[in-house]
């Protein structure tokens, strides 16, 4: 039984698999029966598609999921550009806001579903703008907190530092996800046991490294335990 309906999914830097980590708890609670939906408040780096500007994580959530939303809901917020969300923006004459986000989130909340990820971009301090952080979205949408810890040599003190952030901010860390981005980082299994002991969460997956051909949904779902969440 899950804890909380909706969660946010944060990183603790870019790059460390959290759509990959998000699709595969999609997948988890879907072979569980669950109805599942997915949000990517902003993204920035787009593709342009025979259906316009898109970006791959969204369409793989989109495709993790369950239930049936248009793209613009998944996504509400593309900036082209694959830089910083809120130098993004400045680039393209866009603003971005918490208010305005929390509103297009509770949208989509309303909708009928048992899980409902919500997806950040990058860390927990990403910029919106000159004077919001995406974490203000977690915290107006008072959302508990998924850590996708990327494996790698620092691990530890960028895992320890964002719990403490999150805390901070007032929020429920839920649980972490180990996700192994460095094939050959040393002693994984003593950074693990020290995570483990020093993050208060339950870990409730270990996703080993994986080329980019294996990165389907389904063999993520196996290294997750949502009976944790």
């Amino acid at each position: 039984m899950l804890h909380s309906r909706h969660y946010f999914i944060s990183g603790t830097d870019t790059d460390v698999g959290k759509t990959l980590v998000a699709c595969g708890l999609l997948r988890a609670a879907a072979l569980r029966g669950l109805r599942t939906l997915a949000i990517k408040p902003v993204a920035a780096g787009a593709e342009l598609t025979e259906n316009g500007l898109r970006n791959e994580d969204a369409l793989m959530l989109m495709a993790a999921m369950t239930e049936v939303l248009p793209y613009q809901q998944v996504n509400p917020v593309l900036l082209e550009p694959a830089i910083a969300p809120h130098i993004a923006a400045e680039k393209v004459g866009k603003r971005i806001t918490v208010s305005q986000l929390a509103g297009i989130c509770r949208g989509v909340m309303m909708q009928p579903a048992d899980l409902i990820l919500i997806e950040g971009a990058g860390g927990w301090r990403v910029p919106l703008n000159r004077h919001e952080l995406l974490s203000g979205l977690a915290s107006a949408l008072q959302a508990p907190v998924i850590l996708v810890v990327g494996m790698k040599l620092g691990c530890i003190n960028h895992a320890l530092l964002t719990a403490e952030a999150i805390r901070s901010d007032g929020l429920r860390l839920a649980g972490w996800v180990a996700n192994q981005i460095d094939p050959d980082m040393a002693c994984v299994e003593e950074n693990l046991a020290t995570l483990n002991a020093m993050l208060d969460a339950p870990c409730i997956g270990i996703v080993p490294y994986l080329a980019r051909d294996e990165r389907a949904a389904d063999t993520v779902a196996g290294c997750m335990d949502i009976s944790l969440l």
